[in-house]
């Protein structure tokens, strides 16, 4: 049992999510697509073929964010999140021994039911119930962690296929998050403040007994998925993730304006440092007030995807438009989540943020695809349009629901 830190323990609980976003997240989800080519070649498919299998895994999450939050509510995000990544743990190592598509696409729907608790509810349901102050902030620091996670990983992943393969290497993840980060979370973990007899931080830090704590205020789910709001909120996080899915097709845009692989390359890593360095300062930006917030997250989308059409007058505005647009990227797990805790208070948070979750997978899983054949029909001019039309939409959602 736990007793006594120098420090508050919602820390320690940041720094958690912060572990899973980094490894279990950015090994998995951020590093995939290294991992397609040599798979493909090995048994003798398209790479869209391996490809699929993510597919297969939005698909999961959405379906199983129908009720994961009520789930999560019954069992606690302790036990959750140290299932989710043991058994992700064990389905890395497994699919060192795949030799068909079929295991694939079936390891994806296992780890998207993973994903749900590790990505989707983990560090949106956890840090609010810890902290009272700073909340933007540590839901900024977590987020961040699967762009961190990618940018180390990706490299790292890089190596050992090319040293060992991607069997081997595939086992090596599998080892890491099984017998590294699973047990950092199943021992340090906790699901509330007064599981370990404390306020949330910034609420006061005097012990208190669990008896005495007060139930948290806010909207009942019954009632809030019946309020215009909802479906306000559930709108914005679909928008905002259709638009988001543009982050994928920058290398490919910026090869047809005649810029050669490397300086593609920059502009893609603009895009992704803007999304790192976007979600820590969303969180900021929310702290001090949730209309910064949306502004930034809104407004730095817009400009971004104004330069980025504007690329071909040179590779200086293609990079400064991929990094403005990474803080939209980045505002569909930051702002998203800060909305509707905002709107409905945290009384039945888990379960109401696990049904507009699925608004975020589910447009993922039609904008990967659905962009590709948008921008082989009308141009990505006119992707990029629509991109702007529809983040100013959001501002619309948003800003309507915040005042009703």
């Amino acid at each position: 049992m736990i007793k006594k830190f120098p420090f508050h323990y919602g820390y320690i609980v940041a720094a958690c999510c912060a572990l899973v976003t980094t490894f279990n997240i950015g090994l998995v989800l951020s590093c995939a697509g290294i991992f397609f080519v040599p798979v493909s070649e090995e048994l003798n498919v398209a790479v869209g073929q391996v490809a699929m299998y993510l597919s297969f895994n939005l698909i999961a999450s959405a379906i199983c964010l129908s009720f994961a939050g009520k789930v999560l509510e019954k069992f606690g995000a302790r036990l959750m999140m140290t299932i989710s990544s043991a058994v992700m743990g064990l389905c890395l190592m497994s699919m060192s021994k795949f030799d068909s598509l079929l295991q694939f696409y079936a390891a994806g729907i296992i780890l998207g039911v993973t994903f749900t608790f590790l990505m989707y509810l983990s560090f949106p349901t956890l840090i609010p119930k810890w902290f009272k102050k700073r909340v933007g902030l540590f839901i900024g620091i977590a987020a961040a962690g699967s762009s961190i996670g990618g940018a180390i990983f990706n490299p790292v992943c890089g190596k050992l296929i090319t040293l060992y393969g991607w069997r081997t290497t595939y086992l090596i993840l599998g080892l890491v998050i099984l017998f590294f980060v699973t047990p950092v979370i199943g021992f340090f973990l906790r699901n509330k403040p007064a599981d370990v007899g404390l306020k949330p931080f910034g609420d006061s830090d005097i012990k208190i007994s669990a008896a005495k704590k007060s139930s948290a205020t806010g909207i009942d789910y019954s009632r809030a998925i019946k309020m215009p709001a909802f479906y306000k909120l559930f709108a914005f996080g679909f928008l905002m993730s259709a638009v988001a899915s543009i982050f994928q097709y920058i290398p490919k845009y910026s090869g047809t304006l005649n810029f050669t692989l490397e300086e593609a390359s920059f502009a893609a890593a603009a895009a992704m440092l803007g999304s790192t360095l976007g979600k820590v300062g969303l969180g900021i930006l929310n702290d001090r007030s949730i209309y910064l917030g949306i502004s930034a997250t809104l407004g730095f989308g817009i400009a971004g995807l104004v330069l980025i059409m504007f690329g071909n007058l040179g590779l200086a505005i293609l990079i400064g438009g991929g990094f403005l647009f990474g803080w939209a990227h980045a505002g569909v797990f930051v702002q998203t989540p800060l909305l509707v805790r905002k709107v409905f208070g945290g009384k039945s948070y888990s379960q109401i943020y696990s049904n507009i979750s699925m608004a975020i997978t589910a447009a993922s899983a039609l904008a990967i695809g659905g962009i590709g054949f948008l921008a082989d029909f009308g141009g990505y001019n006119l992707v990029f349009v629509l991109g702007i039309i529809s983040l100013i939409i959001c501002g619309a959602l948003s800003f309507t629901t915040i005042k009703n």
